[in-house]
C-alpha cells in the first residue's frame, strides 16, 4: 500500500530568488513521487526587506514608496513572464495587482497619520510569501496539471498567541482549520505561505524573522508528516561557518539536541523555533542544497550516529564579559540570585555563566551592545557592598567571542575537554573563561574576538581532521623535487586510506615563480598549472599561505641547495613549521647557526629532518642516532659518502686518462655540472661535519683536513679551461694508482671522524679484500665501528646519489614527520 503521510517541503528566499531558481524548485517538486507534498514558502529573495522599507517610507511621508512598489511588480512580473503563459500568467498577474491596490491603500494611511502600527507592517511585509506561493503553484500546475495548482494561505490555518517568548501556536485551533482547509482525500503538491499567520481575534501577525521555517515544522505537525525536508543554499549543516573554516565538512547525521545547540551558538541554517513542533513529534529534519539537489544533505532526529563525539565548532561574535568579584561574596548565599534579577529586570539576556569553585567571582558573558547597561545595573544592586569593599569590582571585557564545540557523543567521553583546551593552547590562545552544561552536550570557551577565527580552526583540525594532515610547500621542483612529487602523488591515497595520513601539498616554489593552491595542488598536473597560475616568488607569502590557522601541521621541503634558503629555517622552526630537506648547508655551516636551529626546534615545537643530506635515502643519520639513543658508544665511523668520487675511482682502472672519466661522467650526469664542486671534496666534508654534529663533536669546515683533488692551478679557472687543462694532470693520478695497484689495494675517496673530534677526507688506498674497495659503480658506505660492533663493523652500503633515491629519502623524512605528530607519539 502506497504511503499516504504528507512530507513537507520549505523553500528559503535564497532558493526562490528568481526565475531560474523557480524552474529549478518546480524540476525538484515534480520529480518527487510522494502522493501528498506540502511545500512552505519564502517570499523571494530579499522581497520581505524590500515590503518592510515601504512601510518605513511611507510612515517618514516619503513618497519613495510608490516607485518601490512599482520596482517590486516589475520584478514580480518579469519573473513570472520568464515561467508562466496564456492563461496562468495573467492570473498570477491580476491578483498581484489587486494585492498592490490594497498595500497601496495601506502606505497611503500610513503616510497621511505619519506612524505604521505593528499590525500594519505584518500585513504588508506577509504578501511577499504569498506572491511565492502563488506562483509557484501556478508553475507546477503547468508542469503537472494533475499534482500542482493548489495553494494555502496560512492565516487561514495557523492560529498564535504572542507571547515574551514569541508567537504560540494555538495548536487545536491550528488542527481543527487546517482539517477544514484540506481535504483528507487530496493527493497531489499544495503550496503554502510561510511566516504568516493569523492571531486569536482573527487578525494578521508573522511569526518573526525565519519564520518560515517555523511555519514549515508547524505544517509537517499539523499534517502527521513523516519528513520535513529544508531546501537551502548550503549542502547542508556544517561542521563549522565555511566562510571562517575552510576545511568545514557536512555534518551527514545529528540529533535534536545537537541541532539545537548548533542553531542557538550560531549556526544559520536552522532556526531554533524549527525544532520544537519536529521534536515533540519525532518528525526527522532533513536539511538539503536546492542547488545541489544530488547531495543528501543533514539528517536531524532524534537518534543519530553512535560512535559520533563532536559534531559542530561555531561561534557567536560581539560578546563581552561581566566580572562581579569580591572577597564578600564567598559563601554568602543570594549573591547570583540578586546578580540575574537584576539583569532580567533590566532586560539583559546572559549568554553564559561562569563561577569559580570558590564564589570569589561570578563571570557572565552578554551582548556588546548593552555592556555597559549590564555593568551599571550591576554596579547599582550591589552599590553597598562596593562601598563596603565586600565587593571589589564589576568588570566589563569587551570584543569577547564564544567558540563552542557540540556532541551527545561528548557526554561520559573522557579527553573531549583536554582535546579542546589543548588544541586552543597549542594555537597561543589565550581562553578568559569556560562553561560546561551537566549534559554534557556543550562546552564552551570565551577567547579574545580578534582571536576567534584562529581558535575556531584550531578547534575544528583539531576535531575534525586527522592530526596527520600535513600542509606543505615545496621549495625547488628539479630532478629530486619533482621526483618527489611523483612519488607522493603516487602514493597519497593509500597514505590516506590506510594510515589516515593526508599529505596536502599546497605551494610549489621555483627561484623566480611559485604556484598556491587552496586545498591542495593537482600533483599529476602541476607543471601545466605552474606554467599557467603561477605567481612571483615571494618566500614570506608562501610562507603565510601554507601554515594557516585551520591546518594542524606545515612542513617546508626544500629541495634547493641555497644557502640563503637555509638561513630561513631558523624562523620557520621558531614559528612552528616543520623542516625536511636534504640540503647540507644549514647543518654544516657555523656552529653557532646549528645551535640556533636545535634551540628554534625546541621554542616551536617543531621538528627538523635531514637524513639525505648525508647518505641520500640510506639510513645513516637514522642509524647513528639509533645506536646512540640505545647506549652504544662510537668509536669511528668512515666511509665513501660521494657517488661522484666512487664512480670515478671504481672506474678508473689506468686504461684510460683520468681526465677522460672526468669528462664522461659529467656528459652522463654522474657530476656537478662543473666537477670541481665535487671533486673539491667539500660536499663530503659537510657529510662528516653533519656527523660528527650528531655525535655531539662542535667542528666546523676547516677544522680537519680536507684533501681536494683539484689541481691547484685549476682551482680558480672557467669550467671550459678546468676541463681543457685536466689532463695535465693526469700523470698524478696515474701514479697514485700505479702505486696502489703495486700494493694490492684500490683507490677510495674517504671521510674518517675518530673519537676527540679527530676528522679527515681525502683519497686512500685501501686492502683489495676491504668493503669500500668492493661496492657498486655509484654506491655509498659508511662503516661504524662501536662497542657492540667492534669485531664486525656495521656496514650501510647502498646507492647515495640520484633524484628517485634521494627523493625517496626526503619521502621517508616526510613519513617519519607524520610518525613524531600522531598523538601520543
Amino acid at each position: 500500500m502506497a504511503d499516504r503521510r504528507w512530507k513537507i517541503h520549505k523553500f528559503g528566499g535564497s532558493s526562490l530568488a528568481d526565475a531560474e531558481c523557480f524552474r529549478r524548485v518546480t524540476g525538484i517538486l515534480l520529480d518527487c513521487d510522494e502522493m501528498r507534498l506540502g511545500v512552505v514558502v519564502s517570499a523571494m529573495g530579499g522581497m520581505t526587506d524590500v515590503l518592510i522599507n515601504l512601510a518605513i517610507l511611507a510612515e517618514r511621508d516619503d513618497d519613495r514608496f510608490k516607485k518601490e512598489l512599482d520596482a517590486i511588480g516589475k520584478r514580480y512580473s518579469d519573473t513570472s513572464g520568464s515561467l508562466l503563459d496564456g492563461d496562468s500568467l495573467v492570473a498570477v498577474l491580476d491578483a498581484w495587482g489587486q494585492d498592490a491596490s490594497d498595500i497601496m491603500g495601506i502606505l497611503t494611511k500610513i503616510a497621511r497619520v505619519k506612524s505604521a502600527p505593528q499590525r500594519s507592517r505584518d500585513v504588508v511585509a506577509g504578501y511577499g510569501e504569498i506572491w511565492s506561493a502563488r506562483l509557484l503553484a501556478a508553475c507546477l500546475e503547468q508542469g503537472s496539471p494533475q499534482r500542482g495548482g493548489t495553494w494555502i494561505d496560512a492565516r487561514n490555518v495557523v492560529t498564535v498567541r504572542q507571547t515574551e517568548l514569541g508567537p504560540a501556536v494555538l495548536w487545536d485551533a491550528s488542527q481543527a482549520k487546517m482539517d477544514k482547509v484540506v481535504a483528507a482525500d487530496f493527493e497531489g503538491i499544495a503550496v503554502i505561505t510561510g511566516f504568516i499567520a493569523t492571531d486569536e481575534q482573527g487578525l494578521q501577525t508573522t511569526l518573526g524573522r525565519n519564520g518560515s521555517d517555523h511555519s514549515a515544522a508547524i505544517f509537517a505537525a499539523l499534517s502527521g508528516a513523516s519528513e520535513l525536508i529544508i531546501w537551502t543554499d548550503v549542502d547542508g549543516i556544517m561542521s563549522a561557518d565555511p566562510r571562517l573554516v575552510p576545511e568545514a565538512q557536512v555534518i551527514e547525521r545529528l540529533t535534536y539536541d545537537e541541532a539545537m545547540e548548533l542553531a542557538y551558538f550560531g549556526a544559520k541554517v536552522l532556526h531554533p523555533q524549527t525544532l520544537g513542533p519536529a521534536v515533540d513529534n519525532d518528525i526527522p529534519i532533513i536539511i538539503r542544497n536546492s542547488r545541489n539537489p544530488s547531495h543528501p544533505g543533514s539528517r536531524i532526529s532524534a537518534e543519530a550516529i553512535a560512535a559520533d563525539n563532536i559534531k559542530g565548532i561555531t561561534a557567536i561574535g560581539g560578546i563581552a564579559l561581566l566580572n562581579l568579584e569580591g572577597a564578600g561574596m564567598i559563601g554568602v548565599p543570594g549573591t547570583a540570585d540578586r546578580l540575574f534579577a537584576a539583569l532580567k529586570n533590566a532586560g539583559v539576556s546572559v549568554t553564559l555563566i561562569s563561577q569559580a569553585s570558590s564564589e570569589h567571582s561570578i563571570c557572565i558573558a552578554v551582548p556588546h551592545d548593552v555592556a555597559e547597561h549590564a555593568r551599571k545595573v550591576v554596579t547599582d544592586a550591589f552599590a553597598d557592598e562596593l562601598e563596603s569593599g565586600q565587593i571589589q569590582s564589576v568588570e566589563v571585557t569587551e570584543a569577547q567571542s564564544i567558540i563552542a564545540v557540540v556532541g551527545d557523543g561528548m557526554a561520559g567521553r573522557p579527553g573531549i575537554a583536554a582535546r579542546f583546551f589543548g588544541t586552543l593552547g597549542r594555537a597561543g590562545i589565550n581562553i578568559r573563561a569556560i562553561a560546561q552544561g551537566s549534559s554534557e552536550r556543550n562546552i564552551s570557551a570565551v577567547v579574545d574576538s580578534k582571536e576567534a577565527t584562529k581558535a575556531l580552526r584550531a578547534v575544528h583540525s583539531g576535531f575534525y581532521l586527522s592530526a596527520k594532515t600535513l600542509s606543505i610547500g615545496l621549495l625547488g621542483p628539479g630532478g629530486v623535487g619533482s621526483a618527489l612529487l611523483r612519488q607522493i602523488d603516487k602514493q597519497a591515497e593509500r597514505l590516506r586510506t590506510d594510515f589516515n595520513l593526508d599529505l596536502r601539498v599546497r605551494a610549489i616554489a621555483r627561484s623566480k615563480k611559485m604556484l598556491l593552491g587552496d586545498t591542495s595542488i593537482d600533483l599529476g598536473h602541476w607543471q601545466d598549472v605552474f606554467d599557467a597560475d603561477a605567481l612571483e616568488y615571494n618566500l614570506e607569502q608562501l610562507e603565510t599561505h601554507i601554515n594557516p590557522d585551520h591546518l594542524p601541521h606545515a612542513v617546508i621541503i626544500d629541495c634547493t641547495a641555497s644557502e640563503l634558503v637555509a638561513g630561513q629555517y631558523a624562523g620557520w622552526l621558531e614559528r612552528g613549521i616543520h623542516v625536511v630537506t636534504p640540503n647540507k648547508k644549514a647543518f654544516s655551516g657555523s656552529i653557532t647557526d646549528h645551535a640556533r636551529l636545535r634551540t628554534a626546534a625546541r621554542m616551536g615545537n617543531s621538528h627538523c629532518l635531514f637524513e639525505t643530506t648525508v647518505g641520500a635515502a640510506l639510513p645513516i643519520i637514522t642509524t647513528l642516532r639509533d645506536l646512540i639513543h640505545t647506549g652504544d658508544t662510537i668509536r669511528s665511523i668512515e666511509g665513501i659518502f660521494s657517488g661522484t668520487l666512487a664512480y670515478l675511482f671504481n672506474v678508473y682502472d689506468g686504461t684510460r686518462a683520468f681526465s677522460e672519466i672526468v669528462n664522461e661522467a659529467r656528459a652522463s650526469g654522474f657530476t656537478e655540472p662543473d666537477p670541481r664542486d665535487d671533486l673539491s671534496g667539500m660536499d663530503v666534508a659537510r657529510k662528516l661535519t653533519i656527523l660528527a654534529r650528531e655525535l655531539g663533536q662542535d667542528i666546523e669546515i676547516g677544522d680537519f683536513p680536507v684533501q681536494s683533488l683539484v689541481p691547484e692551478p685549476l682551482r680558480d679557472c672557467s669550467i671550459d679551461e678546468y676541463l681543457q687543462r685536466l689532463p695535465e694532470f693526469d700523470a698524478d693520478f696515474h701514479a697514485r694508482y700505479e702505486k696502489a695497484q703495486a700494493d694490492n689495494k684500490k683507490l677510495r675517496y674517504l671521510a674518517r671522524l675518530g673519537p676527540g673530534a679527530s676528522a679527515s677526507v681525502g683519497l686512500e688506498a685501501v686492502d683489495a679484500k676491504h668493503p669500500f674497495a668492493n661496492i657498486n659503480l655509484t654506491d655509498n658506505i659508511v662503516q661504524f665501528k662501536t662497542d657492540r660492533y667492534a669485531d664486525n663493523p656495521l656496514v650501510i652500503q647502498g646507492p647515495g646519489a640520484g633524484p628517485q633515491v634521494t627523493a625517496g629519502g626526503v619521502f621517508g623524512d616526510l613519513l617519519r614527520l607524520a610518525q613524531y605528530l600522531s598523538p601520543g607519539a
